[in-house]
């Protein structure tokens, strides 16, 4: 008996709608396959990539050698554990406190979670569909896209390059990259980065004390993403709940991915105020803690484990050095596009910059820098319409990469 070829095999589910609207591929994926056709195509080049954005260095010593304590602890009785609490290990919970909230937040506030990334699929989940949402512009794709995937979004503008029911909060030079307020719609979630991914820049004190208050006037919760904190030099807030009335309208969220090098370990945390609450005074952390309980069985005991040896006087340090060493790679970067002369933005308070071409289509610089350089950037425009014309540089790299990065950069571009 022949089997049916697989091409003509279908069930008989519809797609999901939702995802059929998300344009093209997720942008990291997509620079990674015209990464490798570039190599493909020339395989004796050695390609640098200061595009992704992931980290290139060790973990240091004393967060390793607590994961490998951990590990080890899972081969004998007294050392092994299985389920933990969906929230975090409370002694984690109560390091976090006291490392970035002390005098803030209460433990029972934090959630420890597998990455600032999935808690944003689950935000999505807890919201659930018909929710009307503006993001940065441009800012980091997941909120877009996983706003897409829920469905609050309206068809795509081809003429525009945004969806019609997600808001764009234009954040360009000309304004320095913090959005009109005054001219913004109310939406019921606000994403805000800070600092912000793409563009480095970072907001002040003052503008998120705006940014608070609009949010207040409204009724929306802002939904703000702390993966970068750590890289502030400028005498800005490093939390959101450092502005008052925020715990009244913000869940902030932040990751060990950057801060530690835990890309691939995957660690992170959400803070949810006991004080702030839905429309119908429902408090909104009795349903995160419901969501997480039911979609997650707790991170990682090993990558806990590591958590806490980021958080000891050791490990805090160790992990300031690793920061230390991809700032300087960022003031590398920036000196040389400075130097040649282009518009460069970011570079101060987090681990990108932002350089402007001249308004040119940022997937054709993109392929000129790979191209002629061997070097992958990221394209502005994958990051919303407002990216259009710049790219981002990341300084996750090995330093020689960087340096050879920017010597290559110079024999094309230097003026």
């Amino acid at each position: 008996m022949r089997c049916a070829a697989a091409a003509d095999t279908k069930t008989g589910v519809a797609r999901n709608a939702n995802i059929a609207k998300l344009q093209a591929g997720y942008l990291f994926p997509e620079i990674a396959k015209r990464r490798n056709a570039h190599q493909a195509a020339n395989p004796d080049a050695k390609v640098i990539s200061l595009g992704i954005g992931d980290t290139t260095e060790p973990i240091p010593a004393p967060i390793t050698d607590a994961m490998v304590a951990a590990s080890q602890g899972l081969n004998t009785l007294e050392g092994y554990s299985g389920y933990g609490a969906e929230a975090g290990k409370l002694p984690l919970r109560e390091a976090l406190v006291e490392t970035f909230y002390k005098g803030v937040m209460e433990p029972d506030e934090v959630f420890v979670s597998d990455g600032s990334k999935c808690d944003i699929s689950r935000f999505q989940l807890m919201f659930g569909p018909g929710k009307s949402v503006a993001v940065q512009d441009p800012s980091y794709p997941a909120y877009v896209d996983t706003s897409v995937m829920m469905g609050q979004t309206g068809e795509f503008n081809d003429t525009n390059g945004q969806f019609n029911d997600i808001y764009y909060m234009s954040c360009l030079p000309e304004n320095n990259f913090f959005p009109d307020l005054a001219k913004a719609p109310k939406t019921d979630i606000i994403f805000f980065c800070n600092p912000n991914n793409p563009t480095g820049a970072c907001a002040t004190r003052e503008q998120l004390t705006e940014l608070v208050n609009f949010a207040l006037k409204n009724g929306s919760i802002i939904i703000y993403d702390a993966a970068y904190a750590i890289f502030i030099e400028d005498d800005v807030p490093l939390s959101i709940f450092e502005i008052p009335g925020a715990k009244d309208c913000c869940i902030e969220t932040c990751s060990f991915s950057k801060y530690a090098g835990f890309t691939g370990v995957r660690l992170g945390w959400t803070v949810v105020p006991k004080q702030l609450k839905f429309a119908d005074g429902f408090p909104v952390i009795n349903d995160w803690n419901r969501v997480m309980s039911t979609c997650f069985n707790g991170a990682s005991n090993v990558a806990q484990a590591g958590g806490m040896g980021c958080l000891t006087a050791e490990g805090f340090q160790a992990m300031q050095g690793l920061v230390g060493y991809y700032k300087e790679n960022c003031k590398i970067i920036k000196d040389t596009f400075v130097k040649m002369g282009f518009e460069v933005h970011g570079g101060t308070n987090a681990p990108y910059v932002w350089v402007g071409f001249d308004g040119r289509p940022s997937w054709d610089v993109f392929a000129e820098i790979l191209e002629k350089c061997d070097l992958v950037t990221t394209p502005g425009s994958g990051f919303g319409p407002a990216g259009e014309g710049f790219v981002r540089v990341s300084a996750f790299g090995h330093r020689e990469d960087v340096e050879e990065a920017c010597r290559r950069l110079e024999a094309v571009y230097g003026k």
